[in-house]
């Protein structure tokens, strides 16, 4: 069991920089691959970034390519996303989810824990 709570989230201008966090808590985060998705208001969830369990292989939608890092500190229980050049598309709800799957899994329904999300607003 894995419990994830995200932050970092807020409202930022477009081309601005925005860092956002998931804490992990419970059993095995290191053995686990992880993802960030995003929902914006009355679209499809969508795939993000992830990352495999050692933190040497990640993996990027192709909306988010160049712009955005995703990392991970195994020993603080901790994933990050770093996103850079944001745009106004890029309003959404960001949870990052956890699965025993492959890393480069971008569909959401194979992800077994999720945290509660965490709004991102970038303005015009």
């Amino acid at each position: 069991q894995v419990q994830l709570v995200e932050s970092g989230g807020g409202l930022v201008q477009a081309g601005g920089s925005l860092r956002l966090s998931c804490a992990a808590s419970g059993r095995n985060f290191g053995m686990h691959n992880m993802a960030w998705f995003r929902q914006a208001s009355g679209k499809e969830r969508e795939f993000v970034a992830s990352i495999n369990w050692n933190g040497l292989n990640t993996y990027y939608g192709d909306s988010v390519k160049g712009r955005f890092t995703i990392s991970r500190d195994n020993a603080k229980n901790t994933m990050y996303l770093q996103m850079n050049s944001l745009k106004p598309e890029d309003t959404a709800v960001y949870s990052c989810a956890a699965t025993t799957t492959g890393y480069r899994n971008v569909e959401w329904s194979t992800y077994s824990y999720w945290g509660q999300g965490t709004q991102v607003t970038v303005s015009s």
